[in-house]
């Protein structure tokens, strides 16, 4: 058996030494027209990727060597941008790995006119002096949500662990077990305290914790009493949870501010089928919480950003740790959040694709499926349509 697998290997390491060098690729007339008028930085790259891919396939033990085919599928590859436009036929509005909300056009116009050039990030026009990058959406925040101040982050996420860290870090922070989720990602709510030096403090069951729960534990060392929204799940039948307006009543009695995790962030009540029931932030806010956190790219429908809104001596201090620096927002979100916001501060939620998506019923879905199906019918392509409730 030896001498023919000595033989496999003797041919393959001859095909693997046989492959042409970049600079014998860039001389070979046969390529000429491939690569004319290309740059030479993206015709070396091309080839480097070609010689790359025949050399991956005989070590594989594919027979196949080089072939001039295969720069033209490296320049291809490298004229394709990695990130780029796809349909959404899954039925998910909020898809993560699709980009979640996409922006309504205003948004999307107002990147583009900040993104060509310089801006007023951090720049007082009227003072001639420096500014805050969160001035833009601050005050439409405080108006939209009814919260004294405004700070906005790089996601979510990052806000529950820069509020966390800036509130309870080296204090007790009490939770609901019910409300331990997991957030996305494989990351989940105690591992997110955790990195922010807050200390767990779970009190009451999965499906039953009331205000006395809360109550019974808290002391001098705690920070805050935390509130999570179950956002994509729900516990029913034998169930009870303390609400938002019995925390802040317990929290102003004993000194603890309230910070209400809310995740998926309406700013407005939701007009689709199942989601009337949905927390909004003005709601929440006026409950009493001192402190909530949401979603820029979820049922608000903006870009990718966590806004932290709430009492201004709170908010203060969020603001002033260090973390705010490291999850900052750039030009961009602070341009698309302000488009966005301006919309719901107009009366226009509807201009937002993600609240219009949502608002549909069931039988315009239906038609819109029916349509879908008849084009892809003169692509020669069969469908089926289906309901699904959930």
């Amino acid at each position: 058996m030896g001498p023919p697998s000595n033989n496999v290997d003797g041919g393959k390491n001859a095909l693997l030494r046989a492959l042409p060098s970049i600079e014998q690729l860039l001389r070979r007339p046969s390529l000429e027209p491939l690569l004319a008028g290309v740059p030479r930085a993206r015709a070396v790259s091309a080839l480097r990727l070609a010689v790359e891919r025949a050399r991956a396939r005989l070590l594989q033990g594919e027979p196949r060597s080089f072939e001039d085919a295969d720069v033209g599928e490296a320049l291809s590859t490298l004229a394709t941008p990695g990130l780029r436009p796809v349909l959404n036929a899954t039925g998910v509005v909020l898809h993560t790995n699709l980009g979640r909300a996409p922006l309504a056009p205003e948004a999307v116009a107002r990147v583009a006119e900040v993104a060509r050039g310089y801006s007023n990030l951090e720049y007082d026009l009227d003072e001639g002096e420096r500014g805050s990058r969160y001035a833009p959406v601050v005050g439409l925040l405080r108006q939209l949500t009814g919260a004294e101040d405004a700070l906005v982050v790089n996601n979510c996420a990052g806000a529950v662990l820069l509020v966390l860290a800036a509130l309870a870090g080296g204090r007790e922070c009490i939770v609901s077990r019910g409300e331990l989720v997991e957030i996305g990602g494989g990351f989940r709510v105690p591992d997110v305290m955790r990195q922010s030096g807050a200390k767990l403090v779970e009190v009451g069951t999965t499906n039953r914790t009331r205000v006395a729960d809360y109550a019974s534990v808290v002391g001098a060392e705690t920070g805050l009493l935390l509130k999570v929204h179950r956002s994509n799940f729900a516990v029913v039948g034998f169930t009870e949870e303390a609400s938002v307006a019995e925390l802040s009543a317990l929290g102003r009695q004993r000194g603890v501010p309230v910070f209400q995790d809310l995740g998926s962030g309406a700013l407005v009540p939701m007009a689709g089928e199942g989601l009337s029931q949905e927390p909004t932030v003005p709601g929440v806010v006026a409950a009493g919480a001192d402190v909530v956190a949401f979603s820029g790219d979820k049922l608000l429908g903006g870009p990718q950003a966590g806004v932290v809104v709430g009492r201004s001596a709170l908010v203060s201090r969020i603001k002033a740790h260090p973390l705010t620096r490291a999850l900052r927002v750039d030009k961009l979100t602070v341009a698309a959040l302000e488009a966005t916001l301006e919309l719901y501060r107009d009366g226009r939620p509807e201009a937002v694709p993600t609240y219009r998506l949502l608002a549909q019923s069931s039988e315009e879905l239906r038609a819109r499926a029916l349509r879908l199906q008849a084009l892809l019918a003169e692509q020669g392509v069969s469908a089926r349509v289906d309901g699904v409730v959930g």
